[in-house]
């Protein structure tokens, strides 16, 4: 159950109301009702999600490959659902998802394995100078920027899903999908 109650689009201005559907499922979300407890909180990292997706740098593909290593890593059942899904949508196999949720890196090119060895190591706060120099090997310095930020800003986002106690919409769809 979660720890705080699902706003309703009516309980929160009706400037922020359109926050509380999720653009790709054109729906309310338990996250974004549970953030809704707190309208301008739920409007900033909005606001930052959408800048992470838009300005990492990062192919679709690659943002979402991403944003599943980080959710596995930090073992949030409710992002690694949705990102499950909208991995799905951007063409990444379920093989492809459950080698990420293995950390069976070598299975991707040289620059995904990289960038996915690169992500765990921003969240486990060990970027070393040899990972600072793959990395920016293949991306300049404005995407670095990007990847570190959608990795923290999603492990952010799980931590704060699993403070409030955010439950999902639908069945979890597993930590290997393919299965």
């Amino acid at each position: 159950m979660a720890r705080v109650p699902y706003v309703e689009s009516e309980d929160v201005p009706e400037r922020h109301r359109d926050l509380l559907v999720s653009s790709l499922q054109d729906r309310p979300l338990h996250v974004y009702r549970a953030l809704g407890n707190n309208p301008a909180v739920l409007a900033g990292l909005r606001g930052f999600l959408g800048s992470l997706w838009s300005d990492s740098g990062l192919s679709d593909r690659r943002r979402e490959l991403v944003i599943l290593a980080v959710t596995n890593e930090i073992g949030n059942e409710y992002e690694w659902h949705q990102h499950v899904n909208i991995a799905r949508g951007v063409g990444i196999d379920d093989d492809t998802i459950a080698a990420v949720s293995r950390g069976e890196f070598d299975a991707f090119d040289d620059e995904e394995a990289t960038l996915l060895r690169y992500a765990l190591a921003v969240v486990r706060g060990e970027v070393g100078d040899r990972d600072h120099d793959a990395i920016t090997e293949r991306y300049d310095e404005s995407a670095v920027v990007g990847i570190a930020a959608l990795a923290e800003g999603y492990a952010a986002l799980g931590g704060i899903i699993d403070a409030l106690g955010v439950e999902l919409e639908e069945e979890f769809v597993g930590w290997e999908p393919d299965e």
